[in-house]
């Protein structure tokens, strides 16, 4: 199936055998109930009637890309619906991780230049950019999805924001901030745990020292500030939600309430 560009386009249905495919593929989806299952193929059928995806570096997305990354896009708003996207329209589709050209001032307002290795990147205002690889590559890791990540990070990015807290009524506002601050603070503090008692001789960076870091509910990639935390939290909540909810069941019961699900329950 193709989705039509220009003043054509339109949503089309996700047939039945291109739904299975897909839950095959992404358990996050096979623990959908029939009704969930529903929403969300017409999700999936608006939201690739309504975004763009570009290739970069030679690689040409296809419906199998464009079905993957759109249904594990439309998972977090699967009760939230579509409006919560409406600042981008391209989704731009690199093969493998991609580098960027970062600039800092450090406290001196000496600017310092540097490449960064990204796996996905999600623009305020602009597009979200992901590789394939990190996607949907062989090798890599389960409990990691960029995509789910990278929206997180368009939800926060909503009220233009990047603090962990997507756009919400004032009375759910508190009390999200309080669970989110009090999980990233006891992260944080397991996490310097973790390093210290990480042998010397051993490279925090290494393959070596990756057991010790098995241990913590999240990646160690959550601990950069509240913005990522949120991310990678999200994450969890969708790919391995009995973690999360054991880890930081305030937080939980916050996305319980935020996302309209409860991915711990079947459905």
């Amino acid at each position: 199936m193709i989705w039509p560009l220009g003043g054509n386009r339109r949503a089309l249905p996700i047939d039945p055998a291109a739904w299975q495919r897909l839950q095959r593929r992404l358990p996050c989806l096979a623990r959908l109930g029939s009704a969930d299952a529903e929403r969300m193929r017409a999700l999936i059928a608006e939201f690739l009637s309504t975004k763009t995806f570009s290739g970069a570096h030679g690689i040409e997305p296809d419906d199998d890309m464009r079905l993957t990354i759109a249904a594990q896009a439309c998972l977090p708003v699967l009760h939230r619906g579509l409006g919560h996207y409406r600042d981008f329209v391209e989704i731009v589709v690199y093969p493998s991780a991609f580098a960027v050209q970062r600039k800092v001032t450090d406290d001196d307002g000496l600017v310092h230049e540097y490449e960064d290795v990204l796996a996905g990147e999600a623009m305020d205002g602009g597009p979200v950019v992901l590789s394939w690889d990190d996607v949907a590559g062989p090798g890599r890791d389960a409990s990691v999805n960029v995509v789910i990540h990278e929206f997180a990070h368009k939800l926060d990015l909503a009220d233009g924001i990047a603090d962990g807290c997507p756009p919400m009524p004032a009375a759910r506002r508190g009390p999200w901030l309080e669970a989110l601050h009090e999980a990233h603070d006891r992260f944080c503090e397991a996490l310097e745990a973790i390093e210290a008692g990480i042998p010397p001789h051993l490279d925090p960076e290494s393959e070596e020292a990756g057991p010790y870091f098995a241990a913590l509910p999240l990646d160690p990639y959550a601990a950069t500030d509240e913005a990522e935390f949120f991310a990678v939290a999200v994450e969890t909540f969708f790919v391995d939600p009995e973690r999360l909810r054991a880890a930081f069941e305030p937080l939980y019961r916050c996305f319980v309430s935020y996302f309209g699900q409860d991915p711990a329950v079947p459905g």
